[in-house]
């Protein structure tokens, strides 16, 4: 039993023999009160203080912790170990393949007529998607026939200039100047042929209607047009989207953000992992085909493309995900990312020495992961680094270090 338990009987006791005694039950009131207020004081008496607890100190460049501190609980250390190479991680975003994908955008102003084609539907080199009623392409059209009826009448021109040449009732300036004309009408309407011909309509015929056609096979992956709907040129153009995207989703490009020190591990040929978040469990496998030659000034990237299989149509254009490739390592060690601190430019880390002893080194590092860290110079193979709580580790080292140089009488 305590000892403020056994008070508090005391009390109870005394209390009920004082005021069972009919002759002292006023003098008891008084009692009464003194010994509460003894039994007050008794019971708020402090603790005896527990010793401090013996504090950290800085012995060189070392910092010692006393056998039992309760910190040392929280230091956590992990062996450095030497390794061949390293996994980077880089992130990757999945996109057409631009060598089989074409965005059609209006070469004329129009109405749309009719659609053809709707997205997720395979179509052919040639295939109408569209058909826009355009004024300004049958301006175009009517040019064509006015440069091919021009070129008709210079030929005849030119064949009775011949013969009246021949006959000796004109002279040769004059059978030149015609020829020129018939030479200068037939470029006009190679001119114009050729520009209608460019969007699918036949020379002679003149019917004001644009077709939008796919050049290359595939699927058509988006389509922002809609019946009826208004379309100009000027629509087109970075920020606008396209008509139509007609790509061969079989075959996609992985674009990587990779860093300087990252770029002789990228070269063309190499083959690289992708994981993505929404296949948790699978791997895929992509072939570098092209490296930048120029840092990004914003981002101070460089921009690596990668080709992926996609026969299966499991992979959409615009995901996200992680690029994986192994880097041959030529010396250092791994350790956790959490085992450096950056201090202004350089980097620390903190060592084991031996139980309860920790030592802060400067270190060089040949690669910076999100996870893992490459130590080149300032830690060995085996030491035990410190992985938990290392901004504590480094605040205690800070007060052990001005603690030492206290005045004996500050201390």
């Amino acid at each position: 039993m305590s000892i403020r338990q056994n008070l508090q009987d005391n009390m109870r006791a005394t209390a009920r023999n004082l005021l069972n005694t009919p002759t002292k039950r006023y003098t008891a009131i008084g009692g009464l009160a003194a010994l509460v207020w003894v039994a007050y004081a008794l019971l708020n008496q402090e603790a005896p203080a527990k010793p401090p607890i013996p504090e950290p100190i800085v012995q060189g460049q070392q910092l010692r912790f006393p056998a039992g501190h309760p910190q040392l609980a929280l230091l956590g250390t992990v062996e450095a170990k030497t390794a061949e190479s390293i996994t980077i991680e880089l992130p990757a975003r999945l996109v057409w393949n631009e060598e089989r994908t074409q965005r059609i955008y209006p070469a004329f102003a129009g109405r749309v007529l009719s659609l053809n084609a709707d997205i997720g539907q395979s179509v052919n080199a040639g295939q109408v998607l569209a058909t826009l009623a355009s004024p300004e392409f049958g301006a175009a059209q009517a040019d064509t026939a006015k440069a091919m009826a021009d070129a008709q009448v210079a030929d005849r021109a030119l064949a009775r200039h011949q013969t009246l040449f021949e006959a000796d009732v004109i002279s040769r300036k004059e059978l030149d100047a015609t020829e020129a004309d018939a030479l200068r009408a037939k470029a006009e309407l190679a001119r114009a042929q050729a520009r209608t011909r460019m969007y699918g309509s036949a020379a002679s015929n003149v019917n004001q209607q644009l077709g939008l056609a796919a050049t290359v096979k595939g699927v058509v992956v988006e389509r922002n047009l809609s019946a009826g709907q208004e379309v100009r040129p000027d629509q087109g153009g970075p920020g606008n989207p396209a008509l139509f995207v007609v790509s061969d989703p079989s075959v996609l490009w992985v674009q990587i953000d990779a860093r300087e020190a990252d770029i002789a591990s990228l070269q063309p040929g190499t083959t690289i992992a992708l994981a993505l978040p929404n296949y948790p469990d699978q791997s895929f496998e992509a072939k570098i085909a092209a490296t930048g030659d120029f840092i990004d000034s914003g981002t101070r990237a460089i921009k690596v493309r990668a080709v992926i299989d996609n026969a299966k149509r499991m992979l959409k254009a615009e995901m996200l995900g992680t690029a994986r490739i192994q880097r041959k390592l030529a010396a250092g060690v791994l350790v956790p990312a959490s085992a450096v601190q950056l201090r202004g430019v350089e980097h620390w880390a903190y060592v084991q020495t031996e139980a309860g002893v920790y030592e802060p080194r400067r270190v060089k590092l040949g690669y910076e992961g999100i996870k893992e860290v490459l130590i080149v110079e300032g830690v060995q193979a085996g030491e035990l680094v410190v992985k938990d709580n290392g901004l504590l580790l480094a605040r205690e080292f800070r007060i052990a270090q001005e603690n030492a140089h206290k005045p004996a009488d500050a201390k």
